[in-house]
């Protein structure tokens, strides 16, 4: 588990082909590893099987390589990283547990003051898991929904978020990790499983009265 604040930034150092999967090895001054931790990369919870001084290894397995941006990093390429949540820690981000749920792309880019407006398509089918003051971590960032326009929302990067991360190079067309809200996630998934559930005292009623969905009645 995860805060989606970056701890640091790394660089991939070698790619090297394993199976269906790969081999990643990252340079950062991070700091001593364990063998078998939890390290999320650009969002991505990997585990942690070699280290040195100067980096770690980690294995990429064929799912993660489908599902995220990791394969198509170049040798050099700048990377996000956070360790895992430890008990007792400042929780100052949202929960993300590093298992992406899918790749959105920046569509427009704006300045506003020393902050950058920034304009997300999603992929349509976790469109139902982004709401407008929500909260989502793109490459392993936490970050505050501000609103949602069809298949797109809006973030706002502060000065901090860009200066500590990578997403300082952001470009219209860049492709980043996406992660949903973990709460998110399994209250559409129980809604769908139930079929609404807006019979009495069903999930959907409730949320209906504490005003967090709109009566369609």
């Amino acid at each position: 588990m995860f805060t989606g604040l970056v701890e640091t930034t790394g660089q991939l150092r070698t790619r090297t082909r394993r199976g269906t999967g790969f081999r990643v090895e990252i340079a950062t001054s991070l700091g001593p590893l364990s063998l078998g931790e939890s390290v999320s990369v650009n969002g991505a919870c990997l585990t942690v099987v070699d280290q040195d001084s100067s980096g770690f290894a980690a294995d990429v397995s064929a799912e993660t390589h489908e599902r995220t941006t990791l394969g198509a990093l170049a040798v050099g390429d700048p990377v996000n990283l956070e360790r895992a949540l430890a008990a007792g820690d400042r929780l100052g981000g949202h929960l993300v547990t590093g298992h992406v749920d899918g790749v959105a792309t920046v569509a427009e880019l704006s300045k506003e003051g020393d902050a950058t407006r920034v304009l997300v398509e999603a992929p349509r089918d976790l469109l139902p898991f982004i709401a407008e003051k929500g909260s989502v971590a793109l490459d392993g960032v936490s970050l505050t929904v501000n609103r949602v326009q069809g298949t797109r929302f809006e973030l706002m990067l502060i000065p901090h978020t860009l200066a500590v991360t990578t997403l300082r190079t952001l470009s219209a067309g860049r492709r980043l990790n996406l992660e949903v809200d973990l709460v998110a996630r399994y209250v559409v998934r129980y809604l769908a499983a139930t079929r609404g559930g807006s019979g009495p005292g069903g999930l959907e009623e409730t949320l209906r009265r504490a005003g967090y969905l709109g009566d369609s009645r």
